[in-house]
């Protein structure tokens, strides 16, 4: 394996590789190898590496080539089909406000650095860095599986969060429109979504969101990280800008659609004097309510969002790291129901009051989100019939 920005996989405890006996193996420690210099993330992607993830058993250092400062190459995206044996997730965690979920995609080319999701990949035998926003997998049998599922005798009506994982207007659902067909099954059978995105290609599906609004079956949150372009391109490079969400926004509203606004992640000296500025100009384009969530770094994150600091933001990088852990007990991330959220101590507790206060000077969550669970009709005769198939 050899040439820009191939990558070596070698060097555990002890450096030795191989097979057999004091093989690498699941779970066994790697050695703390020393770091080049920091290169900037490939154009149009977040991570700077393909770090193993934490069931590798071999760490994967980049070849020495190319400078510091330097631009790593571009690695295409590639989408891979999977089949799907069960659609819906479960969740019974009490600090997020869904208690089932859609994830239409595996991995997310917006390739947000700080996303909380990007550790998932690892399942699939994949990196949680590059390999998290190139290598997406598609789930296209979604929509009749979901149908399936909800047709299944005893399934009780509860709001669908669609887009809780990784985002479900990502790029590659321009051609894939694999959301587009679950929304189409859920208008069908007039059954809740709330749906959770940072990108305008929502506005695509407005001739389903729209009339599903009017018989309060759907609403909206647009995620909105940071009104500053620059930062926002840094953060998120195949994100919508800043001006599109707002738009989007804009739009949804003015068709009817339930709007909220997810001010997240919210990152100590770095977007948090965005806070208030956020608020207010979603509020103004027509969101009525508002939520924010405070950095979440679990497990390969922490070091994907470190590497990152370093290389673009390198003099304030140690500042702020050191925040992150002041709410965090002195650790990077804690993952206890309660505070995984919000964090903990003086900073966390006055980023708290100032959402509260200017949520209270918009008049932004007034009145809960409430969507129609009466009017679900159930599967249409004969889906359960594919389950067996």
């Amino acid at each position: 394996m050899s040439g820009p920005g191939a990558e070596v996989a070698f060097r555990r405890h002890g450096g030795r590789t191989g097979s057999g006996p004091g093989a690498p193996g699941r779970g066994h420690r790697l050695e703390n190898v020393p770091l080049l210099p920091p290169r900037r993330p490939p154009r149009s992607r977040g991570a700077l590496t393909n770090r193993e993830g934490r069931y590798e058993a071999l760490r994967r250092l980049p070849e020495p080539s190319g400078e510091s400062g330097e631009e790593a190459p571009r690695p295409p995206t590639r989408v891979t089909p999977e089949r799907t044996r069960r659609i819906l997730s479960r969740n019974d965690s009490p600090d997020v406000p869904f208690d089932q979920s859609v994830n239409p995609y595996k991995g997310c080319e917006h390739g947000c650095v700080y996303c909380f999701a990007r550790p998932t990949h690892a399942y699939l035998g994949l990196s949680p860095g590059l390999d998290f926003e190139t290598r997406i997998v598609s789930k296209p049998e979604a929509p009749d599986r979901l149908e399936c599922e909800l047709g299944r005798p005893g399934y009780t009506c509860r709001v669908l969060a669609l887009g809780a994982n990784t985002d479900p207007y990502q790029p590659v659902e321009r051609e894939q429109r694999v959301t587009r067909g679950i929304l189409e099954r859920l208008a069908a059978l007039e059954h809740p979504v709330s749906v959770v995105t940072k990108s305008d290609l929502v506005l695509r599906d407005l001739d389903l969101l729209a009339p599903m609004a009017r018989k309060r079956l759907a609403s909206v949150f647009v995620s909105v990280t940071s009104l500053d372009p620059v930062l926002a391109r840094r953060m998120e490079p195949r994100a919508p800008t800043p001006e599109r969400r707002l738009r989007a926004v804009r739009e949804l509203h003015g068709a009817g659609v339930p709007v909220g606004v997810l001010a997240s992640p919210m990152i100590p000296a770095l977007n948090d004097a965005e806070l208030e500025g956020i608020l207010e100009e979603c509020a103004v384009a027509g969101a009525r309510w508002a939520r924010y969530i405070l950095l979440r770094l679990p497990l390969e994150v922490k070091e994907l969002f470190a590497e990152w600091l370093e290389a673009e933001y390198p003099d304030r990088a140690a500042r702020i790291l050191g925040l992150v852990r002041e709410t965090r007990g002195g650790a990077l991330y804690r993952s206890g129901w309660g505070e995984r959220m919000r964090g903990t101590g003086r900073y966390a507790e006055l980023l708290e009051s100032r959402f509260a206060v200017a949520c209270r000077r918009l008049r932004l969550n007034v009145e809960p989100v409430e969507l129609d669970t009466t009017r679900f009709r159930g599967a249409r005769a004969g889906t359960q019939l594919e389950l067996f198939r």
